[in-house]
């Protein structure tokens, strides 16, 4: 794997404190996702890095609305220290952390399962308490940050893209399965068989949570009426298909092949842009059975 992107060293600013509060609203909606590497059109030519088989990632807690919007990663330094020892042993991140040790930890498990390669952990000890909280690594999408690195503007997007696909509003266990490019632009492996298993293409999602730039979300399938643009970021829009309050701090920006474009021959976009601003996206993939029961109305 190759780092593709220049190194930019995120600072908080004075605007830390919105970010703190986009950040732990975000964090509430985290509810009960799990992840497996996938993503949205249905290839029929082989695909690149295809992969016959690869193990899902399953999520034991959510991370809500509110995690996303109070506890900011501007504001806990890992942007410019990186997710080694080192980083999550500085002041910035202890002070952070204390703000809502459990809310923290969710995010920190989303942020290490997103950024950090399987079979790695990352730990943290919490001076009041002395407790150590574990996080196990997942997907791998930010080597050189995990590392210890500054996160670069393509690690930056690619795990707010990857925390953003694990929102779950409806409070209920649902495993999803993601696509789209690893920081260093190598695709995320995926299989024909988890493709045909999650046939329902649901959306596509990415932003940045690092600067406060904005985080979105949009349809990735065939639009037949309202019912078709709910996903499980938002379950509720208003009228003309603007974001309502339910959705906050998620921006509703339409179908995704307005905003997003990828390979021909590839399952997951490569790039989307909004307001003029491009971004690493991630798409994710539901089994149709477990959108049914979310949205029941969907095929009506």
């Amino acid at each position: 794997m190759t780092a593709a992107s220049n190194t930019e060293e995120r600072q908080a600013r004075p605007g830390a404190e919105a970010r703190l509060q986009a950040w732990m609203r975000l964090a509430m909606v985290f509810v009960w996702a799990g992840a497996s590497n996938c993503g949205p059109h249905e290839p029929e030519v082989e695909a690149p890095r295809l992969n016959t088989h690869h193990p899902a990632l399953s999520s034991f807690n959510g991370l809500s609305a509110n995690g996303l919007s109070a506890n900011g990663l501007s504001a806990n330094g890992l942007s410019a220290n990186g997710l080694s020892a080192n980083g999550l042993s500085t002041e910035a991140f202890a002070g952070w952390f204390s703000t809502d040790p459990e809310l923290s930890d969710m995010v920190m498990t989303y942020v290490v399962r997103c950024a950090v390669p399987a079979g790695q952990t990352r730990a943290f000890t919490y001076p009041p308490t002395g407790k150590t909280y574990k996080w196990a690594g997942g997907l791998g999408l930010a080597p050189a940050w995990a590392g210890g690195a500054p996160a670069s503007l393509a690690e930056q997007q690619t795990i707010t893209s990857c925390m953003l696909a694990h929102v779950n509003r409806y409070g209920e266990h649902v495993t999803i399965s993601v696509l789209g490019r690893a920081a260093d632009g190598d695709p995320i492996p995926y299989s024909v068989v988890e493709l045909a298993q999650f046939n329902v293409r649901e959306a596509c999602f990415f932003g940045n949570l690092f600067n406060g730039e904005g985080l979105y979300f949009g349809i990735d399938k065939t639009v037949f009426d309202e019912a078709s643009y709910l996903t499980r970021a938002c379950g509720e829009l208003e009228g003309g298909g603007e974001t309502g309050p339910l959705c906050e701090p998620l921006k509703f920006i339409g179908s995704c092949r307005q905003r997003c474009s990828g390979d021909l021959l590839a399952p997951f976009y490569n790039q989307c842009t909004y307001n003029g601003v491009s971004y690493r996206p991630l798409s994710t993939r539901m089994r149709q059975s477990d959108y049914l029961h979310l949205f029941p109305n969907w095929l009506d």
